[in-house]
């Protein structure tokens, strides 16, 4: 059995962008093109160690992704090039939106044919005097991660409160996406600790100079 931890340390950093698809669209580092730019989802084991880390999966779902995946090589690849297709369209989808400019066709045509993917593995669960809508655990399946990552997207897609509140970090180069939670939406920053301290030494050494 794979031993989770080994490969958990990169993903000890907080998420920071407010919703799971912003977070899941954040796992590039420098996502606005600096030669610094830093992919971690790397490989399989990558992707599914970081829906761990998201609450997406849980660890008995993890193990048995991974040793499937171990037998699957190949369509764990698919998985993961699927992954990644799906991670840049929604960037790019958002991107636009917070520079206040309409998604491509062809993102939304990559998003649209994930979403009918997703909803197709719905199904309606009985509780304690209720029902709820919640995806199939498939384990047979190596994208079960992909579902609550599309039907997140979707949720801020068709909320127009929560739309207008999708922006991008003012950091350069940065660019990581999140929800401007803040009262007055003054939040510019993806971390006040991160790229806003950075913009305050850069004004501070302006200043200086």
């Amino acid at each position: 059995m794979t031993d989770l931890n080994k490969s958990m340390d990169v993903y000890s950093h907080d998420l920071l962008a407010g919703r799971l698809c912003l977070d899941f669209a954040n796992t590039v580092s420098w996502h606005d093109g600096s030669e610094e730019s830093k992919e971690w989802l790397t490989s399989y084991e990558k992707l599914v160690n970081w829906s761990f880390h998201a609450d997406i999966l849980k660890e008995q779902q993890v193990h048995q992704l991974l040793n499937r995946a171990m037998d699957q090589p190949s369509e764990a690849k698919r998985v993961l090039d699927e992954a990644i297709e799906l991670r840049e369209a929604i960037y790019r989808i958002f991107s636009s939106i917070s520079n206040d400019e309409t998604p491509t066709s062809i993102d939304l045509s990559i998003l649209n044919e994930a979403l009918s993917k997703a909803y197709g593995m719905l199904q309606v669960v009985p509780g304690k005097n209720h029902f709820s809508l919640e995806f199939k655990n498939d384990q047979k399946t190596l994208d079960g991660m992909l579902p609550p990552i599309v039907q997140s997207t979707a949720n801020i897609l068709i909320s127009e409160k929560e739309l207008k509140r999708v922006k991008k970090c003012e950091g350069t180069p940065c660019g990581w996406l999140f929800m401007d939670t803040s009262r007055n939406r003054s939040r510019r920053w993806c971390s006040m600790e991160d790229c806003g301290n950075r913009a305050k030494a850069r004004r501070f050494y302006e200043r200086k100079k």
